[in-house]
């Protein structure tokens, strides 16, 4: 088994919980689901639509706020960007539309328009997406390559908890999430990318593309 986001083949078992297995990178540290105990795409999109993920909803934008406004701080007026993974509500693309940005949206799921891949951006939003990468090695890739120079993505997810915690932790209990990431799977990441990584909460890091790079 190769680690689905550096491709080292130093995965070890890691945990158990609600009877499947993980397994975590001794190189990135990334801990990621057995890849055949992961959801058919039907099965995943069956459990999606049963997020009540409402824009009006002042819980949720609170929640949300965690990540649109330290990025929001980073950004020039106007700056244009990308909501990455929307899911089937989008609301932070709403967000920092009212901050005065625009923004396209994308999901494989419930917005796969292809064109917006083609285009490049100034920022790029990613909520509660990363968990569900089956390959975040080829996600981030291609993150970088939709990034300007000089950009910033923001990525919002359940950081890892003790080991000993896993197995209760809420975040491994939801069938639809494959990866998880630590502080230091996030420093590898931008390492690996040539990025800077700041993390302005628990749960959020924001990346910053320093170079132009091969993909770019």
């Amino acid at each position: 088994m190769e680690c689905p986001l550096c491709g080292s083949s130093r995965v070890r078992p890691f945990a158990t919980a609600a009877a499947k297995q993980y397994f975590e990178c001794g190189v990135c540290r990334l801990v990621h689901l057995a890849p055949w105990q992961r959801l058919s795409r039907e099965e995943q999109r069956r459990h999606y639509e049963l997020h009540d993920n409402n824009p009006h909803d002042r819980g949720y934008r609170a929640f949300l706020d965690r990540l649109a406004r330290p990025l929001a701080q980073q950004l020039a007026p106007g700056a244009k960007g990308l909501d990455y993974g929307c899911g089937p509500g989008p609301t932070l693309s709403v967000m920092l539309e009212e901050r005065g940005f625009e923004l396209e949206v994308f999901d494989p799921i419930f917005a796969p328009d292809a064109g917006v891949l083609q285009r490049s951006y100034e920022f790029i939003a990613c909520s509660e997406a990363a968990e569900h990468f089956c390959a975040p090695g080829r996600e981030f890739d291609a993150l970088d390559r939709l990034l300007r120079p000089g950009g910033w993505l923001g990525v919002m997810t359940g950081m890892l908890p003790e080991p000993q915690a896993f197995p209760r932790w809420h975040y491994a209990r939801d069938p639809t999430h494959v990866s998880f990431y630590s502080t230091v799977t996030m420093r590898w990441i931008a390492a690996h990318l040539g990025w800077a990584a700041v993390f302005p909460h628990r749960h959020v890091v924001l990346f910053r593309k320093l170079h132009a790079t091969a993909h770019s």
